[in-house]
């Protein structure tokens, strides 16, 4: 395979972040300074700087941010606010996955590129917990067809835990992410949402964070957190 996937793979760096390191000559195979193309094979003997990747973890940041109703995650179009323009923070950091403008709650900011990957795949089944508001007060059958799985126009979700919490308020857990999956479902079911907040991310809470506040995440909540994905 190639030496940018190679490194991938074994969690040195995302595959760009490998491009750069082996660009500056970081990265030898079998004792030779490696080029942007050369494969290797389980028998090569690759290396990496240690000084270099040291620094490299050191530098790498991880923040739990509580996104605001009215801020859009990713690509704001012309009259819209993005999370870039109202989270300042020391370090260009980018947020993994997507929470629409009308929701709020728990979205992960990094400059980890090798996470992204595992987090968002629905094939590695990683959590993501909500808590719903809807318009009217919700029928025990609403629920359970929303949590056997519903039609939401061109897919069908898969099963999920959900658990009527009030009379229009429910918690439910998905492992997938389809664009603005929790309305859709709702709308199906004849149903309009409120209120929507993220409150879980895997084992990273939201906790007692308010709208546009933020912390980072460290310790053995990162330590955890990254066993899970690397």
């Amino acid at each position: 395979m190639r030496i940018n996937r190679y490194l991938a793979l074994k969690n040195y760096a995302s595959r760009r972040q490998a491009d750069s390191l082996i660009q500056s000559g970081y990265v030898t195979i079998n004792g030779k300074r490696a080029v942007l193309g050369d494969k290797v094979s389980e028998n090569d003997k690759v290396a990496v700087n240690e000084k270099v990747m040291q620094k490299k973890a050191e530098s790498r940041i991880y923040i739990a941010y509580h996104k605001p109703v009215g801020i859009v995650s990713h690509s704001p179009e012309e009259g819209q606010r993005g999370i870039e323009e109202v989270f300042g923070y020391k370090s260009r950091l980018f947020p993994i996955g997507r929470l629409d403008q009308d929701s709020h709650g728990l979205i992960i900011l990094t400059n980890d590129g090798r996470i992204t990957k595992k987090m968002l795949e629905p094939k590695y089944g990683h959590q993501r917990e909500y808590v719903v508001t809807v318009d009217r007060s919700l029928s025990h059958d609403a629920v359970g067809r929303m949590a056997a799985g519903v039609n939401i126009g061109d897919y069908t979700t898969k099963k999920c835990f959900i658990e009527k919490i009030g009379p229009k308020t429910f918690r439910i857990i998905l492992t997938e992410g389809k664009k603005r999956q929790i309305r859709r479902m709702c709308e199906a079911v004849g149903y309009q949402v409120v209120d929507l907040c993220r409150t879980r991310i895997m084992d990273i809470v939201l906790g007692d964070l308010a709208e546009g506040e933020h912390r980072e995440i460290k310790g053995d909540e990162l330590k955890n957190f990254l066993k899970e994905l690397l």
